[in-house]
């Protein structure tokens, strides 16, 4: 890539790509504070439980997870280690292979997500599409997609 190549991006797309990271950051941030403040749970707990729950029996490699949680697989085995202490996930090695283990949400782990998902609702309303009043969600939608499915 030449380094006038950057100037070929205009006023609005410069703007954008400048604005993306810290926006990404502050919504994590806002996320975890409102789950934090309302449901003593932090953001990184409580998406590892939504993909929990969306599992086949609620059982998922710990890998599996930690590559949906777009985390490493040290930071993803802190969480559930944090979980598996208040009885909401159950880690245990899996049976199919001896080096992975494997994390189940627990009945509880899904009446605590349950009890989570207004909250984080309401926080993803407010922080994020409350911003985008007028933006075609269903196209900025693809857009992510394609976008996600290049890396």
């Amino acid at each position: 890539m030449r380094d006038d190549d950057a100037s070929a991006l205009t006023d609005d797309e410069r703007s954008l790509i400048r604005a993306l990271r810290p926006a990404m950051a502050a919504l994590m941030r806002d996320f975890d504070d409102d789950l934090q403040r309302f449901q003593r749970m932090s953001h990184a707990e409580y998406i590892a439980l939504m993909f929990l729950s969306e599992a086949p029996e609620r059982t998922m490699r710990l890998s599996d997870l930690a590559e949906l949680c777009q985390q490493s697989a040290s930071a993803v085995g802190r969480t559930v280690k944090r979980l598996e202490a208040e009885g909401l996930v159950r880690r245990q090695q899996s049976v199919h292979d001896a080096r992975s283990f494997n994390a189940t949400l627990t009945e509880a782990g899904v009446a605590r997500l349950e009890e989570a998902v207004p909250v984080h609702v309401a926080s993803v309303r407010r922080h994020f599409f409350d911003q985008l009043e007028g933006v075609d969600l269903g196209k900025l939608a693809l857009a992510f997609q394609r976008i996600a499915q290049k890396g």
